[in-house]
């Protein structure tokens, strides 16, 4: 793996992270009488779990209000959640100034952020890992540090916290975890 990556994934103590196209496959379904879908990976969702067990904050930034986003953010432990929101970046200084959520606050150097379109790049152009799925549009895509091999709502965040952990050491203790009786250090 590229070394210049592993020490910016090193680094990351939050992860931040859209929404539709990210964490889902970017399609909006709807219902007849207005009732809203979504669909999210498990494998996304067990990554934010490790991940945030591993000391790393998981918050989430979306453009549009869902309830479904609300519930999927509380059953993940995520507590940073800011919803309809278009300037990201505004909505990224609002999470970090949250009474007692960080001690100390992170730099831009130590924020991750996963986006697949340009109201995303607000905030991957500033910092320190920006992160995208393979259907991100080409500009965000070009200016990515690095771009999963699974697809969006399909294991690409899942990926992207298996590369913070694996960069911070903290992946073999988590794997080791479900794997008794086998050394992993």
């Amino acid at each position: 793996m590229n070394p210049q990556l592993l020490e910016r994934a090193r680094l990351i103590r939050l992860l931040v992270l859209d929404v539709d196209g990210v964490l889902t496959d970017g399609r909006l379904y709807f219902g007849n009488a207005g009732e809203e879908f979504k669909s999210f990976c498990t494998l996304d969702g067990h990554g934010i779990k490790l991940l945030q067990k591993s000391g790393v904050k998981v918050a989430i930034i979306t453009g549009r209000r869902s309830e479904l986003v609300a519930r999927r953010s509380r059953d993940l432990g995520v507590n940073l959640l800011v919803q309809g929101r278009e300037d990201k970046w505004d909505a990224l200084q609002e999470i970090l100034a949250e009474p007692g959520q960080f001690d100390p606050v992170p730099t831009p150097h130590e924020i991750a952020f996963m986006g697949d379109d340009w109201p995303d790049l607000t905030v991957m152009c500033r910092v320190g890992l920006a992160l995208t799925v393979p259907s991100a549009h080409a500009e965000v895509a070009a200016r990515a540090h690095w771009q999963s091999q699974f697809a969006a709502g399909g294991g690409a965040v899942r990926e992207a916290c298996d590369l913070i952990m694996k960069a911070q050491g903290t992946y073999p203790a988590a794997l080791a975890s479900y794997l008794p009786g086998e050394d992993w250090s």
